[in-house]
């Protein structure tokens, strides 16, 4: 009987944890939505999860840590990309929605999109080992790519998909500082990382 009972608190801890952490990501991201993640303090952003702040803290290292698994739940929402890139779709095109969707999230989410497309650290040529992550996603795009034959394979994806990236990362980082920002945009810079900025040899 005492050994079902520890059993039953070993399993509701866990369940409490996640639930709290879920609490805590979603009123930091309401609130990193609405103020900005400067001006969010991690003071309110337990007091929006009506929990204390030491639970916060048990659970994050602090609020710059938060936004980073803020933004991973984002990048682990690949499925329906890895579901189409199963079924063989056309590369470009993928890069194209994948791109265009990623716009989307930051203009809706200037705070932290900040945050992720100029991170702290430099990313490293591998995307993440242990996670799904946007560098994964469009590597993997690349990869399809260069099966289908409209990627380049004499080059290596991992770069590839760094440059893209790059290039992609100044291009929003302009736009959330204000200017405009349209679909054809995001195919002109697929077009201009495939194609190249060089003019075809006529030989």
């Amino acid at each position: 009987m005492r050994a079902n009972l520890y059993k039953c608190v070993d399993m509701a801890i866990p369940k409490r944890t996640e639930r709290s952490r879920t609490l805590i990501l979603d009123a930091a991201d309401a609130a990193f939505g609405e103020k900005g993640f400067a001006a969010t303090s991690v003071e309110e952003i337990a007091m929006r999860a009506g929990l204390a702040r030491k639970t916060v803290y048990n659970l994050f290292a602090s609020k710059g840590d938060i936004a980073s698994q803020l933004i991973a739940r984002v990048e682990a929402n690949d499925a329906p990309y890895r579901e189409r890139m199963a079924a063989s779709e056309d590369a470009l095109r993928l890069l194209e929605d994948v791109f265009l969707d990623s716009a989307g999230w930051c203009l809706a989410n200037p705070s932290l999109a900040k945050l992720a497309l100029a991170p702290a650290n430099r990313p490293s040529l591998e995307p993440p080992p242990d996670r799904p992550s946007f560098q994964r996603l469009v590597r993997d795009i690349l990869i399809l790519g260069q099966r289908q034959g409209v990627i380049r394979k004499d080059d290596d994806p991992n770069f590839m998909a760094l440059v893209l990236l790059g290039i992609y990362g100044q291009a929003m980082l302009s736009a959330l500082a204000g200017r405009q920002f349209t679909k054809d945009e995001i195919r002109h810079i697929i077009r201009i990382v495939v194609e190249g900025i060089g003019e075809r040899s006529s030989r």
